[in-house]
């Protein structure tokens, strides 16, 4: 009973995590695929403006082995929308090129069917506390910095966004909040010549884990420059991509909590993210800036629980759980490329 007793309190606590994994899940196709252009540099220019529409639209499948493991687990959304408007403001660039970067939240509208998946005594406060977040986001303002290449350096003000959420589920919002900066920034893996018509290129995507970025990359990108356009009257390239990537959670970022509870009981946790995703990126040839990304993508999120020698689980066969999703992104921007 009492093994039965620490699996139960373990996928209770991880609940709000896979809540927020999913939104991250919801996030990373912009992560791994803004930004890929023709131009060699970013260019950032004090003044420069863009106003983004932007829509993400998530579906996801949640399995478990065995089939009752999900009855332990909080309700989880499987329909994820959001829908928001940003205006970013290039405000300065040092001599260095690092450059800061106010990002404006001027609306911001969240949408689930977890509502739906609630008692009924529940459902009109997970309403209104969807309705209040996405009121006090909206108005909220970032102050970014990047450096000469469009990779996050740092930024400030989400506290006061994020500030009222709980503490794992704080930490998780914010990892989504720096994926999103990240896709905002125009941040380019250029190929470093010039490109004519059906070239293509590759990029690898390994990284390693990092204080504000606790999990480890694999992955690789290949873009495909289909030519030039005109978007709303700037000259831009189109880039086809596709790219895919396995990441993998630092278990030292996860030692604290949950983790070390199983840990002292002989039990740890296995947990990767694979993925595989395709679109169209349209940037500006002036400054390679983005103008329009509409991209698709493919996860699968899956946790699995291991076991040390002697020690037996309350049910035959491993514990896993998993999340299948697929998310459309469409971002539309418009704005001027300042001095």
């Amino acid at each position: 009973m009492e093994s039965i007793r620490r699996v139960r309190r373990f996928v209770r606590e991880r609940g709000v995590l896979a809540l927020g994994a999913l939104l991250i899940l919801a996030s990373a196709p912009t992560a791994q695929a803004w930004g890929r252009g023709t131009n060699l540099v970013r260019k950032y220019k004090p003044g420069q403006r863009m106003v983004y529409q932007t829509s993400i639209e998530t579906h996801a499948k949640i399995h478990s082995t065995p089939e009752g493991l999900k009855a332990f687990l909080p309700p989880l959304p499987t329909e994820l929308r959001t829908r928001q408007q940003n205006t970013v403001t290039v405000r300065s660039v040092s001599a260095d090129g690092v450059a800061e970067v106010e990002n404006r939240f001027d609306r911001f509208e969240v949408q689930s069917n977890l509502p739906e998946l609630l008692p009924d005594e529940a459902r009109d406060s997970a309403r209104t506390a969807q309705e209040e977040f996405g009121k006090r986001v909206s108005g909220r303002v970032l102050t970014v910095h990047y450096d000469r290449n469009g990779r996050l350096l740092g930024f400030e003000g989400a506290d006061e966004i994020l500030g009222d959420l709980d503490g794992p589920l704080q930490e998780t919002a914010r990892q989504m909040l720096r994926l999103f900066l990240e896709q905002m920034s125009g941040r380019a893996f250029y190929p470093g010549h010039r490109v004519k018509k059906g070239d293509e290129w590759k990029q690898k995507l390994d990284t390693l884990p990092t204080d504000g970025a606790p999990f480890s990359v694999e992955g690789e990108s290949t873009m495909r420059y289909a030519g030039r356009t005109r978007y709303r009257g700037v000259k831009a390239a189109i880039i086809d991509f596709k790219f895919t990537n396995l990441l993998r959670p630092s278990m030292e970022s996860l030692r604290a909590g949950p983790l070390a509870q199983l840990e002292a009981h002989g039990m740890g946790l296995d947990m990767k993210i694979d993925g595989q995703g395709q679109g169209r990126v349209i940037v500006a040839l002036d400054d390679g800036r983005v103008l329009q990304n509409h991209a698709t993508l493919q996860q699968r999120m899956s946790a699995k629980l291991k076991t040390t020698a002697g020690i037996r689980l309350p049910v035959e066969g491993p514990l896993t759980l998993e999340v299948d999703s697929e998310t459309r992104l469409e971002l539309d921007g418009e704005g001027k490329p300042g001095h």
